[in-house]
């Protein structure tokens, strides 16, 4: 059995969950492909299935020819149902929502969507992220839908014992731009330097070609304006791959990962940072919630208390049984609930109440 799955660009979340599923798929003998519309970067991880870059109907009316598709997952883009079925593609469409931002921009993408999607969607499908299970039951009542945990392969990204860092590291993933909330990172670093610890080292790691302009430009008046110079470090466009060695450093430096979104979907940066034994800080962004359980895989604060969180996070650089046990356990509970064979079965389960049974 050939799947398909489509999104706009190989970065991100999205590109590291189709990475992971197909490698988990493919032990079930399904054989995954990627179609992105571009890039705007050379692409940074290895993938080990084909995968083609480009929008023209021709060419995909040629994959769609030769790829023979039980099924086409497409992440997000309502937008290109119609072209897939005027390209003569008649198995099952699967609309998939990994995150949207804002609730408010998810009703309006979704209200707009609904056209296309309830002329050509046969399912829709979200990785347990609460606020996108009520929109889909309220806006598509007569689709199917499927609602499980993304996967996650904890042997092949796990802890590494390296040489251990000289102060606390704080970490901080995402594109500049307003959903991903980096000025509450900055003032939440600030302060943690100045009432805390002046030593700690902020490590902000992003994909700087998906970043807003103008939001670009007021990130790096802030970082000068709060005096942040000789204390952030800033990565681009890290391999995946190299990200392990990353956490594993932050978890055993005394620090975390800190995540300031306003909304999210279901974080694959949560993911990571769990198996390599990194504790992490997030606001209540809805879908963090399968990942991260206060006090257990880590810790909460309201979003826009930058003193409740600077409160949180020195209870978990010095709590040390705490840190130990939220340390632990968050590996425990990925490679729990997240494991490729749960994915496997769950997606194969969602096919067959389809009816695609090859």
């Amino acid at each position: 059995m050939n799947v398909l799955f489509v999104f706009y660009i190989p970065s991100g979340g999205v590109e590291t969950l189709n990475r992971q599923r197909c490698a988990a798929l493919k032990k079930f003998n399904i054989n995954c492909h990627c179609l992105y519309y571009e890039t705007r970067r050379d692409m940074v991880n290895h993938f080990d299935g084909p995968t083609f870059i480009g929008k023209d109907p021709k060419m995909i009316k040629e994959i769609l020819d030769n790829g023979q598709y039980s099924a086409i997952v497409i992440v997000s883009d309502y937008n290109i149902l119609p072209l897939f079925r005027s390209l003569g593609y008649q198995g099952k469409l699967i609309i998939e929502i990994q995150g949207l931002g804002s609730k408010k921009f998810a009703r309006e993408f979704l209200t707009n969507g609904s056209p296309a999607i309830n002329s050509h969607a046969n399912a829709l499908l979200n990785p347990k992220t609460p606020h996108i299970v009520d929109l889909m039951d309220e806006l598509f009542p007569a689709i199917p839908k499927f609602s499980f945990n993304n996967c996650f392969d904890t042997g092949q990204f796990g802890y590494q014992k390296l040489p251990q860092a000289p102060h606390p590291i704080i970490a901080w993933i995402g594109r500049i731009e307003d959903n991903k909330n980096w000025r509450e990172f900055l003032h939440i670093g600030h302060q943690l330097i100045h009432q805390f610890n002046p030593n700690i080292q902020l490590y902000m790691f992003e994909d700087k070609t998906l970043s807003v302009p103008h939001e670009r430009i007021e990130f790096e008046k802030l970082i000068y304006q709060l005096g942040l110079v000789n204390n952030l470090s800033i990565f681009e466009n890290i391999p995946n791959a190299k990200m392990a060695e990353y956490f594993s450093i932050i978890g055993d430096s005394g620090g975390f990962l800190c995540m300031t979104s306003k909304v999210e979907g279901a974080p694959y940066s949560a993911l990571e940072a769990l198996s390599c034994r990194c504790p992490i800080l997030t606001t209540n962004s809805d879908g963090v919630k399968s990942s991260v359980i206060y006090n257990q895989t880590g810790k909460y604060y309201i979003l826009g208390n930058v003193q409740q969180a600077v409160l949180e996070a020195i209870d978990l650089m010095t709590n040390v049984e705490l840190r130990e046990y939220i340390r632990s356990n968050g590996l425990i509970h990925v490679s729990t609930n997240f494991s490729h064979d749960q994915y496997s079965h769950n997606f194969i389960n969602m096919l067959t109440a389809l009816g695609v049974t090859e």
